[in-house]
């Protein structure tokens, strides 16, 4: 929907069709009242979790025999400018992790080929059968299985397809006795408060019987391998890994990372939506939660980067609100058959 047919915050880009939302009298939302402190505050903060991860990386690295750093890399722009981050700033040795969910865009491929090959990293490629996927998606896309909470912030196909891969490049950190995960997220989607943060076993597992108990017994049974097993929980209990999602504290600017990016090889795809760099389903997924919701599922992610200046506002109204191209949301709810 055009932001013409919708009153939408004179300060980010909420929409009047997102939960619980109101308005000044100057049309301001009160979402931008009440994270304002908060935003500020962030911005102080960059500085001092700066130091936090170069303090974090100097007591880890080295630490394992195997790998500092296993980061789960979509080869979207934001996982490949964390990689290219964490290899040219702080040296570390890292292994990248793709999962695969059948949607990858070729040049995504390409791109994760070039990166990989450029800043010589080891790439391990995780590919579920079809059918779980398809099954996990096909119910995605009819039905809000987790909370609403989540709602606001991603579409239910997504959250979905992220909670396998936080479950395998988890494991994979436990396995490998990797001291550090990293993930790409940019700075609106997740607080800089949790940029640097121990995982504890004990919410993990909680979590993750969340997650597979949102899906029917016969999906969530073939889903298991991806997640934690139960002995893990006390076998590893003492060398859970630190999560680290170095965006939120750098300096952050799309236009700038995509010509960083130009370095190590990275193409921008032709075949994506706007909101992602990586995935021929995510126009689909956007699609599913608007007719469902009446509000983009990325709204909050570009809304707070546009309060933090990492964005600006008319290019967040672009990014949410300019028409998509029809065809990539046929491509996805033909390949999955949906009618």
């Amino acid at each position: 929907m055009h932001p013409r047919e919708l009153r939408i915050c004179s300060n980010c880009i909420l929409p009047e069709t997102f939960p619980g939302i109101s308005f000044d009298e100057k049309g301001v939302c009160n979402h931008c009242h009440q994270e304002e402190a908060h935003f500020s505050d962030a911005f102080k903060k960059k500085a001092l979790y700066r130091r936090k991860l170069n303090d974090l990386i100097s007591v880890v690295k080295g630490q394992a025999s195997t790998y500092d750093v296993v980061i789960a890399y979509s080869g979207g722009k934001d996982s490949s400018y964390t990689i290219k981050l964490l290899k040219e700033t702080y040296r570390l040795r890292i292994v990248a992790l793709t999962f695969d969910n059948h949607f990858m865009s070729p040049t995504a491929w390409e791109n994760i080929r070039a990166v990989s090959n450029r800043l010589e990293i080891d790439h391990i490629t995780f590919k579920p059968p079809w059918q779980l996927l398809k099954d996990v998606f096909c119910l995605a896309s009819v039905e809000d299985i987790f909370p609403a909470a989540t709602l606001l912030r991603a579409s239910t196909i997504c959250t979905s397809c992220i909670g396998m891969v936080k479950g395998l490049v988890l494991k994979t950190a436990l396995e490998l006795s990797i001291p550090l995960i990293a993930f790409g997220w940019s700075p609106g989607q997740a607080p800089i408060r949790s940029a640097i943060m121990k995982t504890n076993p004990a919410l993990t597992l909680e979590s993750q019987k969340a997650f597979k108990s949102a899906f029917p017994k016969d999906i969530a049974s073939r889903m298991e391998s991806y997640l934690i097993p139960a002995p893990y929980y006390e076998v590893y209990k003492d060398s859970f890994p630190c999560n680290i999602h170095p965006l939120a504290f750098f300096e952050y600017d799309e236009e700038k990372i995509k010509i960083e990016l130009e370095s190590v090889g990275w193409k921008p795809p032709p075949d994506t939506d706007s909101n992602s760099t990586n995935c021929l389903l995510n126009a689909f997924a956007n699609q599913c939660h608007l007719d469902r919701h009446g509000f983009h599922p990325y709204v909050w992610e570009i809304a707070n980067m546009v309060r933090r200046g990492d964005m600006s506002r008319k290019d967040g109204i672009e990014k949410i609100y300019a028409a998509h191209d029809p065809r990539m949301v046929d491509y996805a709810r033909l390949k999955l058959r949906i009618e």
